[in-house]
């Protein structure tokens, strides 16, 4: 609290005048990150009667570098996997606050502190293993050094289960036997599964019996790019979709949920997709359009994945499109810009693991350095079996950000219903 005083009072004595209130403003300012030095003072002692020297034990640390605090680690993890900070730049920061580290010392404690995070990760992904409905994806990312000069080309496999909880399971390439990898065979009944369309996605569902809801912002996605070349036709199947959006749109703003939800998709949102399917086969009937026409591939597509696309129709806990797992992957595409790629393909799963807790902590308005600082120093006590308990989703409210009661977190359309 800054006080200003009255410039007509300059002069006068104290007595000649009183205060009878104040006027408040704000002004946002800003200090430089600052970094502290603990010192820990541990004195020698010698016992006169036996003349043995002792002296305390030095604090063992989260990791092995004890030179490092846990709130250090914390603070490097988010600050390049939340804020997207280089540990590069980190090290230029710490230079000029007067700080003398070296760059390997940095990125060494960034890989321990991310083993000990390992056993917390597993945790959230048998959870959404075991969530009735999942939304998945897949994102590319440049990992381990193939050819002389060049970088294996790999993929995230990004998983959303119905509890707001993110895993980025990291695979070497984009063959459709990753998915059978990272969900298993194993589902809960009438498991469903929401994807883009990709043809692996549908190899599984023929294998596990689980039924796969496909997408409808990436079929309206085709229709877009089709308006260069048949723009009426395109503005057609684009209203229609526009209409299954405004549907959903009503939903979110009463508040339907369950059996209510489904009613009003089904009274609302059924005839409009009925129609749009009945339109798509007009051109089809009348053969107007070429084979090598975008809004012929475009209609062909939608018409393919018509049984995909209407699952949702009938499951009120399916989303309309998987949009709130394109915003939770936003992380790496973001993070791709500052950190480029990964050396080794185990640092690529680090990074997968780091980004799976941050991005869940995001979703459930907890404060990502609060809760690294909280569970560095919890994960490695026993019983293991209790690590569960230490995950986002589950951890306790005394490391939840102090703003999520002003502003909570939006809940994923699937969570909406499964709570």
């Amino acid at each position: 609290m800054i006080e200003l005083a009255a410039p007509e009072a300059q002069g006068l004595a104290p007595n000649a005048f009183e205060v009878i209130g104040y006027k408040e403003s704000d002004r946002l300012a800003q200090r430089p990150g600052r970094y502290v030095v603990l010192k820990y003072r541990r004195p020698v002692i010698k016992i006169k009667q036996t003349q043995a020297i002792a002296c305390a034990s030095a604090l063992a640390g989260v990791i092995e570098a004890r030179r490092a605090d846990v709130s250090f680690v914390a603070g490097r993890l988010v600050d390049k996997f939340s804020y997207h900070l280089p540990l590069y730049r980190q090290h230029q920061r710490l230079s000029d606050a007067g700080i003398t580290v070296s760059r390997p010392w940095l990125t060494q404690i960034a890989q321990q502190g991310t083993a000990r995070l390992a056993p917390i990760y597993e945790a959230p992904f048998e959870s959404i293993r075991a969530s009735r409905v999942k939304a998945m994806d897949e994102t590319p990312i440049k990992a381990g050094r193939g050819e002389p000069g060049k970088l294996n080309a790999a993929y995230f496999w990004p998983v959303y289960g119905e509890w707001d909880e993110v895993c980025f399971p990291f695979f070497e390439s984009r063959r459709a036997e990753h998915v059978e990898q990272a969900l298993g065979l194993t589902h809960a009944q009438g498991a469903v599964l929401l994807s883009d369309g990709y043809a692996a996605y549908t190899r599984y569902e023929n294998k596990t019996g689980l039924t796969h809801a496909q997408c409808w912002a990436h079929t309206r996605r085709e229709f877009f790019e089709a308006q260069a070349v048949e723009p009426h036709a395109a503005a057609r199947a684009l209203a229609f979709i526009g209409g299954l959006y405004a549907v959903e749109a009503c939903i979110r703003d009463q508040k339907l949920t369950a059996a209510k939800k489904l009613d009003y998709r089904l009274t609302h949102a059924k005839p409009i997709v009925e129609q749009f399917f009945a339109w798509i086969n007009q051109p089809f009937e009348a053969q107007g359009l070429l084979p090598s026409n975008p809004m012929t591939q475009a209609l062909a597509d939608a018409r393919e994945r018509r049984v995909g696309l209407e699952v949702y129709l009938t499951d009120p806990d399916v989303p309309i499109d998987t949009h709130h797992l394109e915003r939770a992957l936003r992380a790496i595409p973001m993070g791709r810009k500052a950190w480029l790629f990964c050396w080794t393909e185990l640092g690529a799963k680090y990074v997968g693991i780091r980004h799976s807790l941050i991005v869940t902590c995001r979703l459930h308005g907890i404060d990502p350095y609060d809760y690294l600082v909280d569970v560095l120093q919890r994960v490695g006590q026993p019983p293991a079996k209790r690590v569960h308990e230490l995950t986002p989703a589950t951890v306790e409210a005394s490391v939840r950000c102090r703003f999520s009661a002003i502003a909570p977190a939006r809940a994923s359309p699937i969570a909406r219903n499964a709570r």
